[in-house]
């Protein structure tokens, strides 16, 4: 069998061995190298470029390698077939979906300004006072030969008065240290106790000095990118906070592809596996580093994710999601042991699902809902949650009308040939001079940082300004000529953002048709889905008086950029919100309290779920949506083009 060498920027090399047929993406997967694939590898996105540097592979060139680089001897890996014997170098933008864990600054006030403020607004409304998971200290008379009341019975009874709790139980955690520690500390302890209903759970017994935090973990597992916070489970504080890649990308980029991997032979778990083993507990290490805390510190863990990212991360056939008549296996999984899905936690910790509503939106929009807190208000309120998949909330304190939209990965750089997350490097805000077409703009990191990509707040700013300077027309194909528009052989064009001496990997960073085309698209299924829910109640945007807008796609949106090509409604710009990670916000408010658990668990059972693949109409309304800003040019009163 011959052997296939990966070799990666730091000289490090993984030798692993093919049949003759397979694809370097299929022989990467196995030996465990990170290859970017949001097309789930038909050879649509481009994002997995590798070099061949010895061998041969049976490869056809693509759209997506201009013939400099082909020279050069870059390749799709998906679109590679084996021969003999090859050594390939993997560029680190391939596995940059999954590398980069970023740490916030604890020591930024902002960083901590969000989760402030949802612990004040739920706490005005009663959704903050019964804490999760709290510690007390207990005490208790020694045992003698007068009285043998075994450990737990001595500890329970003493814990009931300590609370006033009258229905105690103890894990099997707690049990397994309970007599040695009990002894060390003279019979004085303290408890970590977990609220189960009416009812107190003993989670850890632990030394009478012990001062150390009682943590838990909020995660909002995204399709693309995974987040999660250390936090106090007393007092409400931060103590680290990362995220990163989801690793399953590598399976595509879309919940579909996903769905489709994991029912082939052993898919499940390796898709298990790909969010769990190497993200999620990377993850976990690095805010516990932070927190300068370990794993068996963490008593309770609440994850937000849509409805097919939770039953992949739980290993649960997840066939029926994608298949009619829709139909999960869960909306709401109930309390589970957290050490049963994230090994090395403590084994009383609990972990909590955010519930889904259907079978395209899930536990990230319930959280989402409590945290922007539309439930709450009688004005009319539109939700939208802006990733690989678009999900909507339409509503207020009567009524939840809820929908989700396939808008792709754009707005998280997928299927963009500069797309990128909103990390180091990304371009979040451009602007085109309408006379020299030149661009400024500004890039996430350190000042000086050059741009290497666009991320979604970037894209929609780079789409405004090339239609709003002419440079581009309604259907996304360049218009104007100039020094950064180039052409390729088959004539179509790309606006250079920045050339390759401007840019911080040495190639060129811009934006061709094909992008703009999926882009389009991702627009328009927003704006489609938007319109049919309001049309459906027979309402028009301008009865909307807030619209809030969720989604890690960078600092912040221009809406007026937004508007501009048609991607939410026409209305006054002071409706609009930007919330940024609502999901992460909801978990964080469920993970401190029970009653916001509980709220969002209800929030879960009053949503009703309209599926657009069953409306004859959604169709139509996508397909005029994909123009700038829509082929219906009244719904943009607004909008004027330079």
């Amino acid at each position: 069998m011959p052997k296939i060498t990966f070799r990666f920027s730091d000289g490090k090399e993984i030798v692993s061995t093919a049949r003759s047929g397979e694809s370097l993406m299929e022989i990467a997967k196995g030996a465990g190298v990170d290859i970017d694939a949001p097309c789930g590898g038909n050879g649509t996105c481009g994002k997995c470029r590798v070099r061949l540097l010895e061998g041969e592979v049976d490869c056809k060139q693509s759209k997506h390698i201009s013939d400099e680089d082909w020279a050069k001897g870059w390749r799709l890996a998906c679109q590679s077939k084996i021969l003999d014997a090859c050594t390939v170098e993997v560029p680190d933008s391939a596995s940059a979906f999954k590398t980069g864990i970023r740490t916030a600054d604890l020591n930024d006030p902002a960083t901590f300004a969000i989760f402030e403020n949802i612990q004040s607004e739920l706490g005005e409304v009663g959704l903050m006072q019964e804490k999760a998971v709290f510690s007390a200290i207990v005490s208790m008379n020694v045992p003698t030969l007068d009285d043998t009341m075994p450990d737990n019975e001595r500890l329970i009874w003493a814990a009931e008065e300590a609370t006033g709790c009258e229905n105690i139980t103890l894990s099997y955690n707690a049990l397994m240290v309970l007599a040695s520690v009990l002894r060390e500390n003279d019979f004085t302890v303290r408890c970590v106790f977990a609220r189960k209903g009416d009812a107190l759970e003993i989670l850890d017994v632990l030394d009478k000095d012990d001062t150390g935090p009682i943590c838990g973990v909020a995660v909002d597992i995204g399709t693309t990118t995974v987040t999660c916070c250390l936090v106090d489970l007393e007092s409400g504080k931060l103590h680290g906070k990362a995220s990163a890649g989801n690793g399953q990308i590598r399976y595509g980029a879309d919940v579909i592809n996903r769905i489709i991997q994991s029912v082939k032979p052993g898919g499940a778990e390796k898709l298990r596996k790909a969010v769990v083993d190497e993200t999620l507990l990377p993850l976990l290490d690095s805010v516990c580093h932070q927190g300068g805390i370990s794993r068996k510190h963490i008593y309770r863990i609440c994850i937000a994710g849509n409805t097919t990212m939770e039953h992949l991360l739980l290993g649960v056939f997840a066939d029926p999601v994608r298949m009619e008549p829709f139909v999960p296996s869960f909306f709401s999984a109930g309390n589970l042991r957290a050490a049963d899905v994230l090994p090395g936690l403590n084994t009383a910790a609990t972990l909590v699902l955010a519930p889904n509503v259907g079978s395209y939106v899930g536990g990230d929009i319930t959280a989402g809902v409590l945290s922007c807190e539309l439930w709450r208000k009688s004005e009319l309120s539109l939700f939208i949650d802006l990733g690989t998949n678009g999900e909507i909330v339409l509503g207020n304190s009567d009524f939840m009308l809820t929908c989700a939209c396939s808008a792709g990965p754009a707005f998280e750089g997928g299927e963009i040939s500069h797309g990128m997350r909103a990390t180091d490097g990304a371009i979040e805000e451009i602007t085109i001079d309408k006379e020299s077409m030149e661009p400024t703009f500004s890039v996430i990191g350190e000042s000086g940082t050059k741009p290497v990509g666009l991320c979604g707040s970037g894209l929609i700013d780079i789409v405004a300004a090339l239609f709003r300077t002419g440079i581009i027309d309604p259907k996304g194909k360049f218009h104007r000529e100039g020094r950064r528009i180039r052409r390729d052989e088959h004539g179509q064009g790309r606006y250079v953002i920045a050339f390759e001496d401007e840019s911080g990997d040495g190639s060129e960073v811009s934006i061709n048709e094909t992008d703009i085309d999926n882009f389009i698209r991702a627009k328009g299924a927003i704006f489609s889905a938007v319109l049919l829910m309001l049309r459906k109640l027979d309402m028009t945007p301008d009865m909307l008086d807030y619209i809030w807008i969720a989604g890690g796609i960078g600092s912040g949106i221009d809406f007026k950029n937004a508007i501009t090509i048609g991607m939410f409604p026409d209305v006054e710009l002071e409706k609009f919100h930007y919330i940024g990670n609502s999901s992460l916000t909801g978990s964080y408010a469920m993970l401190l309290a029970v009653d916001a658990e509980a709220k969002v668990e209800e929030l879960g059972r009053n949503m009703s779920y309209v599926e657009l693949s069953n409306e004859p109409s959604y169709m139509d309304e996508f397909v005029s949506a994909c123009f700038l800003p829509h082929t219906t040019a009244s719904l943009f009163p607004s909008v004027e083009v330079e």
